[in-house]
Parts: C-alpha cells; sequence; structure tokens
C-alpha cells in the first residue's frame, strides 16, 4: 500500500505582480493577514473583494469558512472570523481535516 498525498496549492497575496505573502492553511492565513493588515491592508482588501480568499478556502474544502468569509470585505471583520473558527477547530482539528483529504491507495 502506498499514500497518494494531494498537496493544495498555497495562496499567493500579491501587490502589483510581486508575492507579499504566501499562506498554506487556514491558521497560515490567519497570520499572513494579521501581517499584511499593518503593512498593506489595501492587498488584503483587493483580494477579499474579488473573492480570491474564499475561493481558495473553498478549494480548501474549508467551505464553511469560505461562506463566511465571502460575506465581508472588511480586514477586520475577517481577522475576527479566521480567530472565532480557530479557536473553535483549533490548529489540530484544521490538521487533521487536511489529512483526512489525503487519499490512500491499495
Amino acid at each position: 500500500m502506498f499514500v497518494l498525498k494531494i498537496f493544495m496549492e498555497p495562496f499567493y497575496f500579491k501587490s502589483f505582480e510581486k508575492v507579499i505573502g504566501i499562506a498554506c492553511d487556514v491558521p497560515g492565513l490567519y497570520y499572513s493577514i494579521m501581517c499584511l493588515s499593518k503593512y498593506d491592508k489595501a492587498a488584503v482588501e483587493y483580494h477579499l473583494k474579488q473573492g480570491h480568499i474564499a475561493d481558495w478556502l473553498n478549494y480548501l474544502g474549508e467551505h464553511e469558512l469560505s461562506q463566511l468569509i465571502r460575506k465581508t470585505n472588511s480586514v477586520e471583520d475577517v481577522i475576527k472570523i479566521l480567530e472565532t473558527y480557530l479557536q473553535k477547530y483549533g490548529t489540530k482539528k484544521i490538521k487533521e481535516k487536511r489529512l483526512r483529504r489525503q487519499h490512500v491507495m491499495p
């Protein structure tokens, strides 16, 4: 038996074609948004308004979180949503959810 790991694409925060932040999972998204909200809030707002972050979360299988974030364009609201989500599920549960998505093939 072997394990075929499916690696999900990270989210790249860009500003004028320059990568200014990367998130590989929900905790990483939270930390990237926290950091960028201090240095380039406009870039985070752009990705929120365009639906890029919600689309990426949906791609990761985080459908509930995607819908919550799709409803707002406020960086502060998104930070609160992510904090609540991380408190509810914790980073360990999120990682377990991700591991369950890996395919095991005989």
